[in-house]
């Protein structure tokens, strides 16, 4: 165990920090190539570039044991450095984006075809239909009934859109409710850490690239990590990996842990080494989002290349 452990000194929580470059040894890039890796890859990996797990705790200047310190200033430092532990939501649909989709039902296409075509019939009039066949009297009653007509057709559209508005209503505020929600579980859910050799509970978004955290039976991992010390530790991965296998961690196997995977079995304590968007869940969210993105920024680019071409014009 001396040689895996960091050189501390006599003061609390401080120890003999060694910078490979930087203000830390180690940058996002390194951490999030390192997170990707799997089982006995992302072994060899820290074997060969950091030596062990406390060669990661060294170039993070973090003590295994102890934790950060908890300075303020040094937790700021290292929001810049590894940002925060935060995922931004995806953009919300407006108002009028949920009337469209609405509008997208089968049975209100039908009703709307169905209304326009009774509007259309009601304000037609065949060329010489009432002048022999019929007497005066059945045309007065046909002409009655054609200026009525538009009243079923003008009736379907009413309903049509009555439905759509109550749907786009309804979907925009239930949208706004769980976006409430979420932003209330997201502040109150805590997460265990050792800060100043203090165990105490943080909120998930305080939680900075350098804590030691403390996973127990049924946490969800609120960020990545790199296993330090497990007891009997098995993650549900399937999240992520789609694996319906529990795997087991282990310091000689496989010591990543993954944000949004479950602590299934067993306990343990990790070095966190990635949050956020740089985290593999972040991550993924990113690329998600990225794809509608993508598809907006070629529909404004079209649009202003029509606008220049229009203009050369």
């Amino acid at each position: 165990m001396a040689n895996n452990s960091v050189a501390y000194s006599g003061v609390k929580n401080s120890f003999n920090e060694t910078n490979h470059g930087g203000e830390f040894g180690i940058t996002i890039e390194e951490l999030r190539t390192l997170m990707e890796l799997r089982s006995t890859d992302a072994l060899q990996k820290i074997q060969e570039r950091y030596g062990d797990v406390y060669g990661i705790c060294t170039r993070l200047k973090t003590s295994p044991h102890e934790g950060l310190s908890g300075n303020l200033a040094d937790l700021e430092r290292r929001q810049e450095a590894f940002g925060k532990n935060i995922i931004p939501p995806k953009k919300p649909k407006t108002f009028l984006q949920l009337v469209w989709e609405a509008l997208q039902d089968v049975t209100l296409i039908i009703l709307e075809i169905a209304a326009i075509i009774s509007l259309g019939l009601s304000f037609y009039r065949p060329p010489g239909g009432d002048n022999e066949l019929c007497g005066q009297a059945s045309g007065a009653v046909e002409e009655e009934e054609g200026e009525a007509g538009w009243i079923e057709g003008g009736a379907i559209l009413v309903s049509v859109v009555c439905v759509v508005l109550v749907t786009a209503f309804n979907d925009w505020s239930k949208e706004k409710q769980f976006r409430g929600l979420q932003s209330r579980i997201e502040q109150e859910q805590k997460f265990t850490v050792v800060r100043g050799g203090q165990v105490i509970q943080i909120p998930v978004a305080d939680i900075v690239v350098g804590d030691i955290a403390q996973i127990k039976y049924g946490d969800l991992l609120p960020a990545d990590g790199v296993l330090i010390q497990g007891n009997d530790l098995k993650i549900d991965e399937s999240s992520l990996t789609g694996e319906s296998d529990h795997v087991k961690k282990t310091l000689e196997k496989d010591p990543l842990l993954l944000s949004g995977t479950h602590v299934m079995e067993g306990s343990g304590k990790m070095v966190v080494t990635a949050i956020g968007v740089n985290s593999q869940t972040g991550i993924i969210f990113t690329l998600l989002g990225a794809g509608e993105n993508e598809e907006e920024k070629e529909k404004e680019k079209e649009k202003k290349d029509k606008k220049s071409e229009l203009n050369i014009w």
